[in-house]
């Protein structure tokens, strides 16, 4: 059983784990269950007593591939999060958001995994609540970076003050500063200027309200005397008064006010108020913090305690002198490790901006500022890795739609420096095919763009094809067609009947998966032999198979191969390069179909790929 500890009784570990709202499951490296928390239970319908000890049956079969993979790469020192279905145990699919990360003992030892699921949200609301929360973090960044930078306070509570109408919707905003007892107006947005340095009681405000209540967000709205009362309603129609807390480390530096006349407030702008106020009040405390720092250097624990950035201060010989608790939790490194040292990373110059990527795999946006009165250097770092691996979802991406592309490009080229280099000694119907396939090809290239995801949508459930009867032979004499030719070293058979019935599937999602079975059987046959294509009607389904006399696949790999970002790891198949996504998206689209793709090892050498699919009008034929 996993010990979840955060004391020497366990006490508070397990309360954690047992509180939280969202499924945690834990499960060792035989994929046994070790942790069932009661959320888990809430959402999966299985009890702890029932699950401890067995293996985890939420996955459905189709997704197995998928799961191994993310186990694969969490086992390697990874962390994935992934949208992906799971069964109930009514058998209802459940769409989630899973997070798996590796299960440690304290020295260290690799002990299993643990998942944290949670049901996904709606797509198109998650994706507009997701823009707008990235536009509060790209404003948000550039605000901080000013005040790291700048430190002039007036010009960044101006550009929050903006900005919370910008990303409330808000007719009118300001923020308003507490000094003492008293409120003072510091910014505004849409409202008269002459508004600005207007102050108000504490007590009496509805920021004293927020603050008495302990609550972060305020909405004020109904009592229409009490709003005409109010600064705030030289803003004509003013209906509704949303106000944030700006608070960091416990300390409350004001509140951002949002003020609607004709628009409305939802809670989904609430929200956002709530975050912007919160990160504002991040600014605004490092700013004044800095300021503070260079009139009273007294103060520069409190102020480095209760920052969220890690700060660190270096003296006029590039010594660590301050190492706030942040820098700590971020880099691993503990204040008296690094205190009259250099600091363990390397630094941009003043005012720039260094990203750079620790040991540990943790990424830091690292930013440097000289106090001149001084000679010190305040160094600002936070944590990116998150913004990192989206980089890495991008180049991953990237690379597939290359390693995609490749097969149509390859068979254009090929014909076209066949044409060039063999024209007077090809036949004229040889001549006629070649031109006939590379426009063919051609064509396609912009077809397959529009199918380059098709393979990952499968994964995630979101895979939609066009499921009608087509002529299979018909579409395998089409990818044939002029393949002899293109190789010296290989002699290419196809055995397809004339009567062979058509099948129920999608001829675009068949002809890339064939395709791709073709440029392995050429690929993985380096030198030479026959390449044979044939296909039969096996009761209720036609079975096509794509036959070499390459390098093979060892047993041991027959399923491994059509798992993503997985090549066979035994014989000389690795030599061949590539991502390793070419038949997990030949499986994903066979069985998006109805179909089933399998890898067989011949007698003789060389790898069979065996695909069945339904024939059309038949029971079980998706329509």
């Amino acid at each position: 059983m996993v010990d979840y500890r955060a004391d020497s009784d366990g006490g508070i570990g397990r309360e954690v784990v047992a509180a939280a709202p969202n499924a945690i499951v834990a499960i060792d490296r035989e994929q046994t269950v070790l942790a069932w928390n009661p959320a888990a239970e809430r959402l999966f319908g299985w009890s702890a007593d029932e699950m401890v000890g067995r293996r985890v049956p939420v996955v459905p079969e189709e997704l197995t591939a998928e799961h191994n993979a993310v186990l694969e790469k969490v086992r390697t020192g990874g962390q994935v999060s992934l949208r992906t279905k799971r069964f109930r145990r009514d058998g209802s699919l459940l769409d989630v958001r899973v997070d798996t990360a590796a299960l440690s003992a304290p020295d260290g030892a690799f002990l299993g995994y643990v998942s944290v699921y949670h049901l996904a949200q709606d797509d198109e609301t998650a994706n507009d609540r997701n823009a707008r929360r990235a536009q509060l973090v790209r404003r948000l960044t550039d605000v901080v970076a000013d005040i790291n930078a700048e430190l002039e306070l007036p010009a960044v509570l101006d550009r929050i003050a903006a900005s919370l109408a910008d990303l409330t919707g808000a007719d009118a905003g300001g923020f308003v500063m507490i000094e003492g007892d008293r409120l003072r107006l510091v910014a505004c947005h849409n409202l008269p200027d002459s508004m600005r340095d207007s102050t108000a009681d504490l007590r009496t405000s509805l920021v004293g309200k927020l603050l008495r209540e302990g609550r972060t967000v305020l909405l004020e709205t109904g009592d229409q005397d009490r709003l005409d009362r109010l600064i705030w309603s030289r803003l004509p129609g003013l209906h509704t008064i949303a106000l944030g807390l700006a608070a960091m480390g416990g300390r409350s530096y004001g509140a951002l006010y949002a003020l609607f006349a004709k628009r409305k407030a939802g809670h989904l702008e609430l929200e956002l108020l709530e975050l912007l106020a919160g990160h504002a009040g991040i600014a605004v405390g490092n700013a004044m913090a800095y300021q503070e720092a260079v009139r009273q250097r007294a103060h520069e624990r409190a102020v480095f305690d209760a920052s969220a950035d890690g700060i660190a201060v270096l003296d006029d010989t590039g010594r660590v002198v301050q190492w706030n608790p942040a820098a700590s939790e971020l880099t691993g490194f503990h204040a008296a490790e690094v205190i009259g040292g250099p600091p363990p990373f390397q630094l941009p110059g003043p005012g720039d901006k260094l990203s750079i990527q620790l040991p540990s795999g943790t990424w830091l946006d690292v930013l440097c500022a000289e106090i001149v009165e001084t000679g010190e250097i305040v160094v600002d770092f936070r944590d990116v890795t998150r913004a990192k691996e989206l980089e890495e979802a991008k180049d991953l991406f990237l690379a597939t739609t290359s390693h995609e592309l490749r097969t149509p490009i390859t068979v254009v080229r090929g014909f076209a420096s066949t044409l060039d280099s063999r024209w007077d000694s090809m036949a004229e119907a040889e001549r006629r095919a070649a031109v006939h396939t590379i426009a063919e090809r051609a064509r396609s290239l912009g077809q397959l763009m529009d199918h380059l995801l098709l393979g990952s949508r499968a994964g995630a459930g979101e895979l939609t094809l066009r499921i009608e009867s087509f002529d299979l032979a018909e579409l395998v004499r089409a990818a044939t067609l002029g393949l002899p030719i293109l190789s010296d070293l290989h002699r290419v058979e196809v055995d397809v009947p004339d009567d062979l019935p058509p099948v129920s599937g999608d001829a675009l999602a068949t002809d890339i998966l064939l395709a791709q079975l073709l440029e392995n059987a050429f690929k993985y046959s380096p030198d030479g032999g026959l390449i044979r294509v044939e296909a039969w009607v096996d009761g209720d389904r036609v079975v096509l198979v794509v036959d070499d006399e390459g390098v093979g696949i060892a047993h041991a790999s027959r399923e491994r191969v059509f798992e993503r970002f997985v090549q066979a790891d035994s014989g000389d198949r690795r030599r061949f390069g590539g991502v390793g996504l070419g038949l997990y998206i030949v499986r994903s689209l066979a069985r998006a179909q109805g179909g089933e793709v399998s890898a067989h090892p011949r007698p003789s050498g060389g790898t069979r790929m065996r695909l069945a699919l339904r024939i059309a009008d038949t029971p079980g034929a998706l329509t």
